[in-house]
């Protein structure tokens, strides 16, 4: 029993992370099944010709370019100024300040649905066309607040002695920021242009509703395919954003090991 118990929690979240990885393996299993039909649901016999040619099926890859670049530009954009937010927040105190926090708050907490029709109003009134554009100031607007809670999170554990004994050994402002401020509050940074990216990449509510009949990101693309047949490069693509997500994380571990290491 006692052994049990000591190993109940691991066990639980072993069993839980399982049930979470279970959707994709099945994506990775079928990346490899040569469908009789349209649709890519039932296996039927072991085949690589999907991952040889990953653009087969018409439209996808100009879909997955157009997600691309919408979530790369607008997880800079979004960290950029995430990063200033997050440091005026939690290093000084102004006018307003709470109602800045509850502002940041309100895109995370309204549903997507509602922000989604209320941007496109906004975009229309201002005379702004549904398109590419508008989905990426769409997508900069929601990735702002992650960004700001993840990098508040990190500046709030940073000690400010050590900004304080850098001033004391002559550094200037600008110096100590980018070399002792920046660093420390890096893995917070990261941590927001990652989970900005992975948002700005699988919007499909927000994305539909400000999208044109030429801006179809890869979200919009398999929704589309899904009612007349899911071609087998989808799984593709998903298996290589699992796998690259997967080797990010496994790198900042590594290097988190590394800098411990030194450390100690």
């Amino acid at each position: 029993m006692n052994w049990v118990r000591k190993h109940l929690l691991a066990f639980v979240a072993m069993v839980t992370l399982a049930i979470l990885l279970i959707p994709n393996v099945i994506v990775i299993i079928f990346s490899f099944n040569k469908p009789n039909g349209r649709y890519n649901i039932d296996w039927v016999r072991f085949s690589t010709d999907a991952w040889t040619n990953p653009c087969g099926a018409a439209g996808i890859c100009d879909s997955l370019g157009l997600s691309l670049r919408i979530g790369i530009t607008a997880s800079l954009v979004a960290t950029l100024l995430g990063t200033m937010v997050a440091f005026a927040l939690g290093r000084h105190r102004f006018q307003g300040r709470a109602t800045t926090n509850l502002l940041i708050f309100m895109p995370m907490a309204t549903p997507e649905v509602v922000l989604g029709s209320s941007l496109l109003a906004l975009f229309l009134n201002i005379g702004l066309q549904t398109g590419a554009t508008a989905i990426l100031i769409a997508h900069i607007m929601f990735c702002v607040s992650f960004v700001v809670v993840a990098v508040k999170a990190r500046v709030a554990t940073l000690d400010p002695r050590l900004e304080e004994a850098a001033a004391d050994l002559g550094s200037s402002p600008v110096s100590t920021f980018m070399r002792v401020t920046l660093p420390l509050a890096a893995p917070g940074i990261a941590a927001g242009a990652l989970l900005s990216f992975s948002l700005s990449f699988d919007d499909f509510i927000i994305t539909n509703f400000n999208a044109s009949p030429s801006s179809v990101t890869f979200p919009m693309y398999v929704w589309g395919a899904a009612q007349r047949g899911t071609p087998v490069q989808i799984n593709v693509i998903g298996t290589v954003m699992f796998l690259a997500s997967v080797a990010i994380v496994l790198g900042a571990q590594a290097v988190s090991a590394r800098r411990a290491q030194r450390v100690a």
